[in-house]
C-alpha cells in the first residue's frame, strides 16, 4: 500500500474522530434531533383524534416524515463549526481528495443523529400501533433510507453554510430531493403490510443510497468551494 493510500486512510480515521468527539463534547447534538424525533411523532397518538387502525396505516409515514425533519434539524450545524474557524478553508485547500473527507463527514454525523433515529424507530412504530408484519421492514428502510436523507441534506448545508439564519431556504432546497425516499421508504412498509414482496422497493432504496454516496459528495464539494472563496 502506498504512502499515499496510508496517509489518506490515516487522514479520514483522523476526520471520524474528530467528529465523534465533537458530538460527544455537545451532547444536545445528539438529543436535540431524537428528542424532537420522538415527541413530533408522539403528537398524533396523543390528538386522540384518529381510529387506531387508521393510525396503524399512517404510521411509515408519520415515522418517515419526521425522521425527514429530525435530520434536517441535526444538519444544520454539520459544517458551520468548521467554516467558522476557518477549518474548512484548510480543508479545501488540502492536496487530498476532498470527496472521501466529505463522506466521512456524513457518516461521522449521520452515525451521531441518524442511527439513533433508527434504533428509536420501533418503539415509535409500537406507539403509533405499526402491525407486526412492518417492523423489519420500516428498520430496511430507514438503515438504507436515512444516510440518503443526511447526504441530501448536507448539500442544502454546503450550500448554505455561509448564510447565519438557513433554515428556511435549507428547507425549500432539501425537501423536494427527499421526496423519492419518503416515498419508497413508507412504500417498503406498506408493501409488506399489504402482504407483497419487499425486494424490489428495497432495492429501489439501496440503489439511492448508491446514486447518493456516488454523486452527493461531488456537489458538498463544489457547493463548499463557491461558499468558501
Amino acid at each position: 500500500m502506498s504512502r499515499v493510500a496510508l496517509g489518506l486512510g490515516a487522514s479520514l480515521r483522523a476526520t471520524l474522530r474528530r467528529e465523534l468527539q465533537l458530538a460527544i463534547s455537545s451532547p444536545g447534538k445528539i438529543v436535540n434531533p431524537l428528542m424532537f424525533f420522538v415527541i413530533a411523532s408522539s403528537l398524533f397518538p396523543l390528538s386522540g383524534r384518529l381510529d387506531i387502525d387508521v393510525l396503524g396505516s399512517i404510521a411509515p409515514g408519520i415515522i418517515w416524515v419526521t425522521a425527514l425533519l429530525a435530520v434536517m434539524l441535526s444538519m444544520e450545524s454539520l459544517f458551520r463549526s468548521d467554516y467558522d474557524d476557518g477549518s474548512l478553508e484548510q480543508l479545501l485547500l488540502s492536496p487530498q481528495p476532498l470527496y472521501f473527507h466529505v463522506l466521512i463527514k456524513v457518516l461521522g454525523h449521520w452515525l451521531v443523529t441518524g442511527l439513533p433515529l433508527v434504533v428509536v424507530a420501533p418503539l415509535l412504530g409500537l406507539l403509533l400501533n405499526l402491525p407486526a408484519q412492518g417492523y423489519v421492514p420500516l428498520l430496511i428502510g430507514l438503515v438504507l433510507g436515512t444516510p440518503t436523507l443526511s447526504l441530501i441534506a448536507a448539500i442544502g448545508t454546503a450550500l448554505t453554510v455561509a448564510l447565519a439564519r438557513s433554515g428556511v431556504l435549507l428547507a425549500v432546497l432539501v425537501l423536494p430531493l427527499s421526496i423519492p425516499v419518503l416515498v419508497f421508504g413508507a412504500g417498503v412498509v406498506d408493501t409488506a403490510l399489504n402482504g407483497l414482496p419487499v425486494a424490489g422497493v428495497i432495492a429501489l432504496l439501496a440503489a439511492l443510497l448508491v446514486l447518493a454516496l456516488s454523486f452527493a459528495p461531488l456537489a458538498i464539494v463544489a457547493a463548499l468551494r463557491i461558499n468558501v472563496q
